[in-house]
């Protein structure tokens, strides 16, 4: 086996595994998601939507930041909406335009689901530096 196979078998490794690593945390993402009664999909708009560096969220940045249609996005924003958990308000440069903010109970249910989060992150930064290592 030359240098250039060992190196392609090694990309090939390094790649399964990370890829492998993505999944495993998506689970767990997921699985912390249902154990607060949110789909995956709505934890992440409710996490778009705080983390959105200006206060001018739109269903369009929510579709954008989800890879998402603009109408399933405005779907998933009906939902959040009927849970209390997002508002929808206008703008007050544009009465025609809605923006979106999360409500209270919204940002208690993302900071806990963060908080568990990042604790995931934490345990598992060791072993994705390393991962990422190999790929020079």
């Amino acid at each position: 086996m030359s240098d250039t196979d060992a190196l392609k078998d090694a990309n090939y490794r390094a790649l399964a595994d990370f890829r492998h690593a993505l999944r495993l945390f998506m689970t767990f993402s997921e699985t912390a998601a249902a154990a607060a009664g949110l789909a995956p999909q709505q934890h992440q708009a409710l996490l778009a939507i705080r983390a959105a560096p200006v206060d001018d969220i739109t269903i369009g940045y929510v579709a954008a930041r989800l890879v998402l249609k603009p109408h399933s996005a405005s779907g998933l924003i009906d939902r959040l909406e009927a849970s209390n958990l997002v508002v929808r308000y206008n703008s007050d440069g544009d009465k025609r335009r809605s923006l979106l903010r999360l409500t209270s109970e919204g940002e208690t249910m993302l900071a806990g689901l963060s908080s568990v989060h990042r604790d995931e992150i934490a345990r598992l930064r060791p072993m994705l530096t390393e991962m990422l290592n190999r790929f020079g």
